[in-house]
This record gives C-alpha cells, structure tokens and sequence, in this order.
C-alpha cells in the first residue's frame, strides 16, 4: 500500500541536533552473521525496518530464534552453521536486495534446498553474479532465465576454494563469496576492480575470521578469506545509516538558512564518499570522529548552507556513494554548471532503475538532465526550482529525494508514495518536521 505526501518549503531552514536510524547495510549482516555464530548475538541499534525484518523472518525460517525485546536491540541465538535447518516453504526477501545476495553465501554449504523469491523490483535483480560463483565452489543452483533472475534455489554442498575476480565492485556479491568461503576448503580470493563497502570484512574479522585485504597496482583489491569452523560474536553495535544522514546532510546544503549536525552516524570510509564529492562542490561540512579505532567507525558530520558549484563523479568514485547518488544527483540540481556522473550503471538494477527514475525527478523539477548508458550530466538551477509533482517508483531513496526536493522548493512537491521510505529510514517525515520548525531542537 502506498500513501502520498506533500513536502511544503523549510522557508526558515533546517536547523537542529539529530540522530538517524541505524544503518540498514549493517543491520542486515548483524542478523545474518548471528544466526551462524556459536551463541547469542546482541545487536543494538539495530534498524527496525521493512527490509532488515524480512531478514529477520528469514534466518528464523532457517530454524534460529531471534528475540526482539522492546529495549531497543536484537538478540540471534546462533547455532553455528549445523545449527541451520531446511526451511518449510519459500523464503520471501521482500524488497531486501541485500538480503537476497547474501543469503545464498550463507547457505552454500548447507545439505538442504533453500528457494528465495521476492517483490516485483527483486524478480528482476541479477543473480548470476553470484549464483554462477557459487555453483563454481560446488553448490547447486538454478534460477529463472538461466539462472540469471529470482526466484531462486540453492541446495548447499561440499565447497572447494575458488577465485572470484569481479566485473564490478559489489559488496553485495563479494560479501556472498566471503560467506561461502568460510565453509570452503582452501583460501578463497574475490578480487574487485574498486573499493567496495567493507561493513562483512569488518564484522567477519570481529567474529574470528581470518580475512585480508591487499590494495593493487591499478586500484583493484584482492580479498582472501580462510575456511572458520564457528564464527564467534558475542555484541554489535550498529551505527547511524550514512545512506539515511546524506538527505539531512544534502538538504542543509541547498535550503537557505540551514545549519545542522547528525550525531551517532557510522563514518565507515568506504561509505562516506559523498562527503568528499560535496566539499569539491563547496559545501560546508565538518566532520567530528568519536571511535576511529572501532570495527565501525562513527562520529557526527556538520552541515550547513553554502552555494555549490557543479563537480563531476567518476566511475571509481561510485562504490563509494552507489546509495547516496540520488541525493547527490538533488545537490548537483541546486549547483551552478554542469554535474557529470559516469560508471553508475548498476543504478540501473537498484530498487527500481534509479538512472532513469532520478533524471524524471529532476525534469519535474525543471532541471536539464541528459541520460547516459551509465550516468548523467546534469545542469544546475541555483535559483532552485518552484514545486513539481514525483513518481517514487516504489523506491525509499527516490521518494525521499522529492520530499527534500520539496523542502528546498518556493512551494512544495508532491510525492506519489512515502509509504516505501520505512524501508530504510522510519520517521524520515517526522524528523524532517522537527529540524524545519520554529520551536524544533535548535
């Protein structure tokens, strides 16, 4: 079911101290690395939302007990990889992308069939990125279209060591590999062309791993990973969602009058390459590290108004900001020149086809906006734009870029679902409302 929304101008600015959801990337992996950990896992922070839920549901159809006490936190009572059982029916991933990469390296070695279907928007993910791998590794696999689209089916087996060299930087599908390669024979390698997010190396090392990552000549990087009988994690703490920080953080930067901080943020540097794309731009931004030496690193980012100018993005540059793109595409609309974004074609196999989905956001806004195979070129309105009217396309990060879209505006925009923001950042309205009122947290 989806509800509209109508997003009236901040015309006093957003001004405030405030927190965000805990990061969904992290949530996910919390709940799945638990379900095979030796013993209970605490999880604080955990994100509450429609897609970490579904993840939830599915380790608990794969027989292990998730507690969720009202406190605030998760507890997996792990069982170890033998602690796994054949599920019932057909697990459903809803719209969890993550879940639905992830999920086949989890069971890859596991003697039982596992189906995964999803929503509309997942039947059409691609999947033989990481099936093919593991089928390489000793699984057996199928899926629609040749093994190539959900649903999919997953009977796990005796795995063998493989190297996996990727065509594209995935932490989705490198996080898959580095599951299965736990349970392999030998030393798995999974080679990126890029740097990609490091959230499943960070948490496997936590837990006992024995994980390395050598940065190449070229800028590719080789990741190793040696088989582990249990993985032990005892407590995580997951940090706020930079994915969700980057709307607050974008919107004080084009909204007159703004000046706010975001508190208690992961600043994982393999999440926050928005933030250096947005200082070529001019913004004002200052950043405030709490615990650098932590598994996540987090702290609170500054922001406030500052007139930007155009930058482009380059196709290394996008696994460091492949979330935060729409938003930064919102940033580059409000710029003075031409913005340039290249190498983001896996925008395309997102939630919806955000390539397309973003640049129909911007023209509502009256922004020119060319459409390339992999990217955008975008010419900036400094004088903002009146109002419009936006299809989310079912997609969390598109229906909120239109409601700051509308924030930003002379007289508001119209966003034709805001039900689908829960799936990554409850509350956003509410938060919105709180930071652009006269009497909010100032």
């Amino acid at each position: 079911m989806s509800f509209h929304g109508f997003f009236q101008p901040a015309a006093e600015g957003l001004r405030g101290v405030v927190e965000v959801p805990g990061d969904k990337s992290i949530s996910h992996r919390s709940i799945l690395f638990g379900a095979v950990s030796e013993g209970s896992v605490v999880v604080n922070g955990f994100l509450r939302s429609a897609d970490t839920l579904a993840t939830v549901d599915a380790v608990r159809a794969l027989g292990v007990s998730v507690e969720s006490p009202e406190s605030g936190c998760v507890v997996v009572h792990g069982g170890g990889w033998e602690g796994l059982r054949e599920p019932e029916d057909v697990i459903d991933v809803r719209n969890a992308g993550t879940l639905m990469r992830l999920l086949p390296g989890l069971v890859a070695a596991s003697p039982f069939l596992t189906v995964l279907t999803g929503d509309e928007s997942i039947r059409r993910r691609p999947m033989s990125r990481v099936l093919r791998p593991l089928e390489a590794m000793g699984a057996r696999v199928w899926g629609r279209a040749r093994n190539s689209l959900p649903p999919v089916g997953i009977i796990g087996g005796s795995l063998h060591a493989c190297e996996h060299h990727l065509p594209v930087a995935s932490a989705q599908v490198k996080s898959c590999l580095l599951l299965a390669g736990l349970r392999a024979s030998g030393v798995t390698v999974v080679v990126e062309p890029g740097v990609s997010r490091d959230h499943t190396e960070r948490l496997l090392l936590s837990g006992g791993a024995r994980i390395q990552r050598i940065a190449e000549v070229g800028g590719s990087v080789r990741i190793t990973v040696e088989p582990l009988e249990a993985l032990s994690l005892s407590e995580i703490t997951v940090p706020g969602d930079f994915s969700s920080a980057a709307f607050l953080i974008v919107a004080a930067l084009i909204i007159p009058g703004s000046a706010l901080t975001v508190e208690k943020v992961g600043l994982n540097p393999t999440r926050t390459g928005l933030l250096a794309v947005l200082e070529r731009m001019g913004a004002h931004l200052s950043v405030s590290s709490y615990d650098s030496l932590a598994p996540e690193p987090t702290g609170a980012v500054h922001a406030e108004h500052r007139a930007l100018s155009a930058t482009d993005v380059t196709p290394e540059e996008v696994p460091l900001l492949i979330d935060e793109l729409p938003v930064w595409a919102l940033a580059a609309a409000k710029a003075s020149g031409t913005s340039r974004l290249r190498g983001a074609g896996e925008l395309r196999v997102k939630e919806s086809d955000r390539l397309a989905a973003v640049a129909e956001v911007l023209r509502a806004l009256g922004v020119r906006v060319t459409e390339y195979d992999d990217g955008l070129d975008i010419v900036g309105r400094p004088e903002g734009w009146t109002g419009g009217a936006i299809r989310a396309h079912g997609d969390h990060r598109l229906a909120m870029v239109g409601a700051t879209a509308g924030l930003a505006s002379s007289e508001g925009v119209h966003v034709d679902d805001v039900a689908c923001i829960d799936v990554s950042f409850p509350g956003f309205a509410g938060t919105m409302d709180l930071l652009s009122s006269p009497e909010g947290d100032r």
